[in-house]
């Protein structure tokens, strides 16, 4: 089972950035897909951004295109959220969480699912809070 460690949340001011680190103890399959997930006080867990094994197929919700990027370091079992021009409407805790599983093929590439009960394995989250 693996274990995810998130870091790098904190307090920034709008117009701000921010990089998140999911630290994964080890991966059990060699195939899986893993992202950043968040949620704002009152409000429903949301995707950010997924990311299949080996950098494949990234993708970014709508709210945070073209100022968020997802990656990953596999040598270090690391997954990143990079967040530039961070708004108010970012403050949420932010959450790795990782499936083995959940995720389908489409001409010839393999895409992760984008709703957070697809994905079976969560990390303990880390809080972005952005102030205008």
């Amino acid at each position: 089972q693996v274990q995810l460690v998130e870091s790098g949340g904190g307090s920034v001011q709008a117009g701000g950035s921010l990089r998140l680190s999911c630290a994964a103890s080890a991966f059990a399959y060699s195939y899986y897909c893993i992202g950043w997930f968040r949620q704002a006080p009152g409000k429903e867990r949301e995707v950010v951004a997924t990311i299949y094994s080996g950098g494949e197929t990234p993708y970014i919700a709508d709210s945070v295109k073209g100022r968020f990027t997802i990656s990953q370091d596999n040598a270090k079992n690391t997954l990143y959220l990079q967040m530039n021009s961070l708004q108010p409407e970012d403050t949420a805790m932010y959450y790795c969480a990782e499936d083995p599983r959940h995720m389908f093929a489409f001409q010839g590439s393999t895409y992760c699912y984008s709703a957070p009960g697809e994905y079976n394995y969560w990390g303990q989250g880390t809080q972005v809070t952005v102030s205008s």
